[in-house]
Parts: C-alpha cells; structure tokens; sequence
C-alpha cells in the first residue's frame, strides 16, 4: 500500500525518483515500474497488478454510454508504461508533465492502491480545499462514518 506523502523535484528530462518505501511496494506488486495516467489535475501511477484489475474493471462498463467511452478514451489513452532505471527513476512522457504542470517541484502522495504525483502549488491547493471542504456536512457526514 502507498501511504505518506514526500517532496522531491523532476529533472529537466522528466525523471523523478521513486521513494524506497513506494519502490518496495512497486516491486511486490508485479514489476519494476509502473502505469500513470491523468486524473483530477495530477497524475496516478499504479503497480502493473493493480492496472491490470483496472482495465478488466474498465473493460467491463458499458460502451453505450458516451460519458463513460469519454473516461476509458482518456483514463487507458493517456497511460503511459514508465520503467524503473538503475537510479530508481521513472520518466514521466512530455504529455502527461504538461497535463499535470510538472515543472521542478512536485509531491509524491500515497493514496493506497496507487500514488499520486502532483505539481507542488496545486497540491498545496488542493490540501487547503480538503479544509474547506471538510466543514461542508456531505463530507463531514462521510468521515464520520468512518469512525474518524
């Protein structure tokens, strides 16, 4: 599982280095590397096992539904397949750093089953909105209900 959150920079090639504790589960989890593709303003990287569950899921929605052709189109057309060098680094494609405004610092943010990789000013933004957010009672109900 990918938990926590960590600071780093991408070089001017698009290589970021990989956490050892996100490595790990990386490398448990069927491979060296892993697929990232574009979602909510940042990018989502998956162990291979985890995206192949993802497709099968994907593979499975109906295709009558144009919001839903719209995601897969997107979703599985944007990932991309991003090996691990022999510096532990992945190469994020010139499409998906310019998708999620990956410049020079970025965060690496666990989020269980995947990781997120963010621009830093939007993932600062993002933090302050989940506070905001936090006090509307939809959400607030939600996280109550989870015994937080």
């Amino acid at each position: 599982m990918f938990r926590g959150s960590s600071n780093h920079t991408i070089d001017p090639k698009g290589r970021i280095i990989i956490p050892a504790r996100f490595r790990d589960t990386i490398k448990s989890n069927g491979g060296n590397g892993v697929m990232v593709t574009v979602m909510d303003n940042c990018l989502f990287a998956f162990p291979f096992d985890a995206w192949h569950e993802i497709e099968d899921k994907i593979m499975s929605l109906p295709t009558t539904n144009a919001y839903m052709r719209r995601f897969r189109r997107v979703f599985i057309g944007e990932a991309s397949e991003c090996k691990c060098d022999k510096q532990d680094r992945i190469l994020i494609p010139p499409t998906l750093r310019q998708y999620a405004k990956l410049e020079k610092e970025i965060v690496l943010v666990g989020a269980l089953k995947h990781f997120e990789i963010w621009s830093r000013g939007p993932w600062e933004s993002e933090k302050l909105e989940l506070g905001s957010d936090i006090l509307k009672e939809e959400l607030s109900t939600e996280i109550d209900n989870l015994g937080l």
